[in-house]
């Protein structure tokens, strides 16, 4: 058995029908030009092989003390074809019937008997493409862990063969260590318990002294509302160089570039339902805290800030700056505390959030945020799986009550790729934020270059 940290437990205990806790990929490859008709049958076969079969694609969720319980992680066998499946998309097998596809999966709750993740391979893809699509509970892994796995089994050399499935242990690597006791990860994590209280204090301290954005301080919006279960999804490709001329000439980074697209997106589309706040919009804004080098064993580890959309300004540019402003500022909070203290005060901004999770908070007259932007580092140059080269990398992540949509990045060599997750009832005609997106990447490219 393996202690899960509190992070990882809470988005198992707030799971339900209508807030399915994993996050997904929708990886769409350009299939090989040499290869036959059997290059699907054939990859299949060699992930099929690949064992053995690292811990953590082996943890099942284990009640030690009753059904309210969610504490530990147990190791079993797995059955891979259940959890790796092939699928074909209806003519014409356009964007259309692949996102029906993927909207139904990723709206469907994973199997809690079972290891806590899935993938599809699809097939009938116009235009000779391939797609891939894997999901993992997020008490499992969080978005940048779970790029980094996915790509264990690309490689940047377009003849190479051979697969490194992401479940499996490298030939390189020497195999996992067996868990420690129940016991002995209690006793271990009992000193990381006392260094927590103070990042408690220290996180508090931050707050008070108003240094941060407070939760409980965004306008109400139409996303903020009770969700269902159903998703609607919608995704869109940007060259990576149209944002690198806007974060040079400004002076910004790329994930202020990232706000500012999300930032008009959601002012247009707001606008034209007349539902446009007074007040700016403000988005959780996750930061991955790994060192260098350091592994994704350890669950989620990863700071919360809060920041200011700037929704209520007009000019693209004068946004663009409010929002490197907020960015800087809450990153500088964060960069001065040590990461546990860190992730103390990521959970206290998160706190307001979970008492949507409580019968009777649902509808709270204020929300901790609007939504959640994430920007997730993909490869930097052209990848391959057996040759089939990657064209795009769509992220896919969790909205939830009060949080009715959530917009995620990632890049793909030159591409710039945006997978943007809504409740279906709650925020209707989703993929017209990928026109936004559009417009907003033009207007800022006038404003500022």
């Amino acid at each position: 058995m393996e202690l899960l940290n509190p992070i990882d437990a809470v988005f198992l205990t707030a799971e339900s029908r209508e807030h399915p806790m994993h996050v997904g990929s929708l990886q769409i490859f350009e299939r090989p030009a040499e290869q036959g008709t059997d290059f699907v049958r054939s990859l299949y076969a060699e992930l099929m092989s690949a064992t053995p079969v690292r811990p953590r694609f082996r943890r099942r969720q284990r009640r030690i003390l009753g059904n309210f319980s969610s504490v530990v992680w147990a190791h079993g066998e797995i059955d891979l074809e259940y959890h790796l499946r092939r699928c074909a998309l209806p003519q014409p097998g356009g964007t259309a019937e692949l996102l029906d596809l993927v909207e139904h999966l990723h709206g469907t709750l994973l199997d809690r008997h079972r290891p806590l993740w899935e993938g599809r391979i699809i097939e009938g893809m116009a235009g000779d493409r391939l797609g891939l699509y894997v999901k993992m509970h997020h008490a499992l892994i969080d978005g940048v862990s779970a790029q980094r796995l996915l790509q264990r089994s690309l490689t940047d050399d377009p003849f190479t063969t051979r697969i490194r499935a992401p479940w499996t242990v490298s030939r390189t690597e020497p195999e996992p260590d067996v868990p420690e006791s129940l016991w002995q990860q209690v006793r271990h994590a009992l000193p990381r318990l006392a260094t927590e209280v103070g990042g408690v204090r220290s996180a508090v301290r931050a707050l008070t002294e108003g240094k941060l954005a407070l939760p409980l301080s965004a306008p109400a919006t139409m996303f903020n509302v009770p969700i269902g279960g159903a998703r609607s999804i919608a995704v869109g490709s940007w060259p990576m160089e149209r944002i690198h001329a806007v974060r040079r000439a400004t002076g910004t980074t790329v994930n202020d570039v990232v706000l500012a697209l999300s930032a008009a997106a959601l002012r247009e589309y707001l606008c034209k339902r007349n539902a446009l706040p007074d007040k700016p919009l403000t988005a959780m804004v996750p930061v991955n805290l790994r060192r260098t080098g350091e592994t994704e064993s350890e669950g989620n580890l990863v700071a919360a800030l809060l920041c200011d959309l700037g929704t209520d300004i007009a000019d693209p540019a004068q946004r663009l700056a409010a929002i490197s402003t907020s960015m800087r500022e809450s990153k500088r909070v964060f960069t001065e505390l040590p990461r546990l203290q860190a992730l103390a005060l990521s959970a206290l901004l998160m706190s307001p959030l979970g008492l949507t999770f409580l019968p009777g908070f649902q509808a709270l007259p204020r929300v901790p945020f609007n939504l959640v932007i994430s920007n997730v580092p993909g490869p930097r140059k052209p990848v391959y799986l057996q040759g089939a080269r990657l064209e795009h990398n769509y992220p896919l992540s969790i909205p939830f009550d009060g949080q009715a949509m959530n917009i995620t990045v990632t890049s793909t060599a030159d591409s710039f790729d945006v997978g943007i997750v809504g409740c279906r009832r709650a925020v209707p005609h989703l993929s017209t934020l990928i026109d936004h997106l559009d417009t907003a990447l033009t207007e800022l490219e006038h404003a500022t270059c």
